[in-house]
């Protein structure tokens, strides 16, 4: 009687949703981080000389030190997220380990939370939130809490992928225009149906626009896209939204701007140094701060568990995993 195949060892960093992990139970022999606390640099290290695969999430730092210490058994790093910067993919690829994530499942969630800050940005509604709390609402008043309508205004999405597309959607049911910057021009079918207008100067449109919204990708070319420079090119009644990147803003000159009336308010959901969040930021009215939540949807986290699944098995059946991913002219390119 031929013997059962061995199972690879999977150990998880953080505790995934439970469907998932009892999935993985079945299929893998599976080391589960039931308490979620994150792991030490040390205890990833460990985990890298015992494991077959391993499944960091996007707040793991997998570097090349790291990567280094790994045992000649560790064959995938099977990402629980989009991105992967937080993964030495040249290091990855020198150890022979493939590296894998899970793209696609997030976009609706993500650009649902983006429109959400849209909203609720110009029209103070965190604010608004706060002064009913407070025990100090004295009432209607013609004058009190006066926000800005969008119905109109002109928005400006940096990074024109599924995500901005998904966000340009959703705008277009609110009567905002919209407007873009990419790095190259999206097909002319995409730009009729939403009647976007495409600016090859991120810096010209950054002057025009009432609402910016970002959705780029981690790469070193994104690192504060919105540099010092370019946040003073904004007029001051307009907003910016990041459900993106944080270090795709330079935050601390965000928050001078913001404190000075330069721009007039923000909507974040992520941050340079999470999950610490900038001083300046906190003690501002005009700011809203979400603890990264956009693609926290109960459905977004089962469909990102099973595409981690699908990977893993996928390579355990001998063949190459679809999701993964390689590091090609410093961009993220998907393998088909």
């Amino acid at each position: 009687m031929e013997s059962q195949k061995k199972k690879p060892r999977v150990i998880l960093s953080r505790r995934l949703p439970d469907a998932i992990q009892a999935r993985m139970m079945e299929l893998f022999d599976t080391r589960l981080n039931e308490s979620d606390k994150p792991l030490s640099k040390a205890e990833i290290k460990n985990a890298l000389q015992i494991a077959d695969v391993f499944v960091p999430t996007v707040t793991d730092t997998i570097d090349r030190e790291v990567i280094s210490t790994a045992g000649a058994q560790l064959k995938l790093i099977a990402s629980f997220g989009t991105g992967v910067d937080h993964i030495d993919l040249e290091a990855a690829k020198e150890k022979n380990v493939l590296v894998t994530n899970t793209p696609g499942v997030l976009t609706e969630d993500t650009a649902d939370m983006a429109m959400a800050l849209i909203l609720s940005v110009p029209r103070r509604l965190a604010e608004g939130d706060r002064m009913g709390r407070s025990g100090n609402w004295n009432g209607w008043s013609p004058t009190s809490m006066l926000g800005q309508r969008i119905w109109g205004k002109r928005l400006g999405i940096i990074g024109m992928g599924r995500i901005g597309q998904a966000v340009a959607r959703r705008a277009l049911g609110f009567g905002l225009s919209i407007h873009y910057h990419n790095r190259k021009r999206v097909h002319n079918s995409i730009e009729e149906e939403l009647g976007a207008t495409w600016w090859e100067s991120l810096d010209q449109m950054l002057a025009h626009m009432d609402l910016i919204t970002i959705h780029c990708p981690s790469t070193p070319a994104t690192y504060h896209l919105l540099s010092a420079r370019r946040l003073k090119l904004i007029r001051s009644s307009s907003y910016i939204i990041n459900t993106s990147r944080g270090h795709a803003i330079d935050e601390t000159s965000l928050a001078i701007l913001l404190e000075e009336g330069k721009i007039a308010g923000a909507g974040l959901d992520v941050y340079e140094n999470e999950p610490v969040i900038n001083p300046k930021l906190l003690n501002l009215e005009n700011v809203v701060l979400l603890p990264h939540m956009s693609s926290a949807t109960s459905e977004g986290r089962i469909d990102m568990g099973e595409k981690v699944i699908i990977n893993i098995q996928t390579w355990a059946d001998g063949h190459m995993p679809p999701d993964r991913v390689i590091d090609l002219e410093r961009e993220l390119v998907k393998l088909k």
